[in-house]
């Protein structure tokens, strides 16, 4: 193809279109992390729809008794919420789509509070080398539920392979998980994870 050929393609308004159309995907697309790789950047093909877990219905017991470390210095234990409706997130700091929806899990965590529902947010992150970062995102965010670090084992089980993040799991009162949210879309999630809640709290 001759250099004139090549010129008279990208028209201007070709051009343009082209920058529209890549802003809309980029506005628009689902968006995840990968919790393995902190360079890792957002992933149009990770899912960000509700998904009902095949292997993982419940929380297994020793999922429920590890202790998993808290910035307020004790442990959670997600066992001690049991008989309540818990949402569970799984983040980074790092991770641009888990900022992106923190002010949101905050929004809800305001919501439903008063009707008994708990929040917990643990980073996949070191939790030695992430101590500072971690404290000043719950500082910078406002957050006001239980933040701290997932345990290696209680991530991977969690994910059952999906290693992108935010993810987060809607618990029923009984252990049931009713809702699984993988990648975080601002258009949709939040009111998908209200409509879990919701859904929650009716069983």
């Amino acid at each position: 193809m001759s250099q004139t050929n090549k010129i008279k393609f990208w028209t201007p308004l070709r051009v343009a279109c082209t920058v529209i159309a890549l802003g809309l995907l980029a506005a628009f697309g689902v968006s995840s992390c990968n919790s393995n790789d902190p360079s890792s950047t957002t992933n149009a093909n990770r899912a960000a729809a509700p998904t009902r877990p095949a292997a993982l219905a419940t929380l297994p017991q020793p999922i429920l008794d590890a202790e998993n470390k808290a910035t307020s210095g004790g442990p959670i234990k997600l066992g001690d919420y049991s008989g309540k409706v818990l949402l569970v997130n799984l983040w980074a700091t790092w991770c641009g789509p888990c900022r992106s929806e923190t002010p949101e899990l905050v929004k809800l965590h305001k919501e439903y509070q008063s009707r008994g529902v708990e929040m917990i947010g643990l980073s996949t992150e070191d939790p030695d080398a992430s101590a500072q970062m971690v404290s000043d995102f719950v500082r910078e965010y406002k957050v006001d539920y239980q933040i701290g670090w997932a345990k290696r084992e209680v991530a991977q089980t969690l994910m059952q392979g999906r290693t992108s993040i935010p993810q987060s799991f809607v618990i029923a009162r009984d252990g049931r998980i009713v809702k699984r949210f993988i990648g975080f879309r601002p258009d949709l999630t939040p009111g998908q994870i209200k409509a879990a809640l919701e859904e929650a709290l009716a069983l």
